[in-house]
């Protein structure tokens, strides 16, 4: 175990410091395309009233759908935790700042006429101003990931069991307060910090993958089964076999990004992991806009084909948006203003390199 955070980072050797690493790319890539199936699926299955055969994948992601995305989140954060606080904020907090609340008040604009129907337009700006404490819609991740940078920095200097054994018991504890900032914070911390302090062993986890194909297949394989297994049976959501699952499915998933990249096999999903950040933000509005058309026209009957099509055309969509944004100036729902910096913009690029 590191005594410290900087220890941790003296660990990380073997992760390039200003170069893009090819299975975090997969992985992230993965992961946001799970994200995007199940804001899909879901959405479709809500106002469709049934569900579909999209619904078992929906499932079976679920124990480990979120906690890889945050335990990738926190991977490289050793490399940079040490930097000066100036830059640090600029980069891990202000950025996702801006952007969430860029496409807080996009999500609203499209949303707001449905909400005064129903309250009033009094309500509906009081609403605008709750989604500053309360996360709206799908931009709590990054809405919550400031958070785990900050604190994490902050108690860089503590010892990282006590750290960790504490985001444990926060997991397990299974917190209820009805406030989405602070039940995702208990509930997801575990993996973030997990993603800083053991670092090394995750690239060592993936240089056996890469070393070992078959062996890491039958792993693979293994994991797939016993996770199906946990969820069909429900016991996917038992205290302590959560947290298990959590940490088995990123390390599946670290693992399967590994082959991918070993074999560069289904190099969309690399691409889909370095631009994540925009399928992210603009996923929502092409998701929308298709499960609406679909279900009104009733054009295609069966539910799973509805959540698959969504599903694509989230993904395909936001990149559409993303281009689009791009040859009509509107860089600036993807790409932070220098008037938005609040450090020199040349160490915060070196700082972006490192992850």
């Amino acid at each position: 175990m590191a005594p410290s955070g900087t220890s941790a980072a003296n660990g990380l050797s073997k992760a390039p410091p200003a170069a893009r690493v090819d299975w975090v790319d997969y992985a992230k890539g993965i992961c946001i395309v799970m994200v995007v199936m199940m804001h899909s699926v879901l959405g479709v299955e809500l106002a469709a009233g049934e569900t579909g055969f999209m619904h078992t994948l929906v499932a079976f992601a679920k124990p480990f759908r979120m906690p890889d995305f945050f335990l990738i989140s926190g991977l490289f954060l050793p490399l940079v935790i040490d930097r000066d606080w100036r830059t640090y904020l600029d980069r891990k907090v202000v950025h996702f700042a801006y952007f969430y609340v860029v496409w807080v008040t996009i999500q609203f604009g499209f949303k707001a006429p449905a909400f005064a129907a129903e309250t009033g337009w009094r309500d509906v700006s009081l609403l605008y101003l709750e989604s500053f404490i309360e996360p709206f819609g799908t931009l709590w991740f990054i809405y919550l990931l400031p958070v785990f940078f900050v604190v994490t920095k902050l108690t860089r200097k503590m010892p990282p069991l006590a750290i960790w054994l504490i985001a444990v018991a926060l997991e397990t504890a299974r917190i209820t307060t009805g406030w989405t900032a602070i039940d995702e914070f208990c509930a997801r911390f575990v993996y973030f910090y997990s993603g800083y302090l053991f670092a090394p062993y995750v690239f060592a986890l993936s240089d056996r993958a890469r070393s070992h194909p078959a062996l890491a297949l039958v792993a693979l394989a293994t994991w797939a089964l016993v996770n199906a297994g946990l969820v069909v049976l429900g016991a996917s959501e038992w205290k302590i076999v959560s947290l298990v699952l959590g940490f088995a499915g990123a390390c599946a998933i670290i693992t399967m990004a590994t082959l991918l990249a070993r074999a560069q096999w289904l190099n969309f999903l690399r691409f889909c992991g370095e631009h994540s950040i925009v399928i992210y933000l603009a996923f929502f509005l092409p998701m929308a806009a298709t499960r609406t058309l679909l279900l009104h026209t009733g054009i295609i009957a069966d539910i799973g084909a509805v959540s698959l099509i969504v599903t694509v055309v989230g993904v395909i969509g936001a990149f559409a948006i993303w281009r689009a944004a791009l040859r009509l100036g509107g860089n600036f729902l993807f790409e932070r203003p220098e008037a938005f910096w609040i450090a020199p913009k040349q160490a915060a690029a070196r700082l972006q390199a490192a992850e």
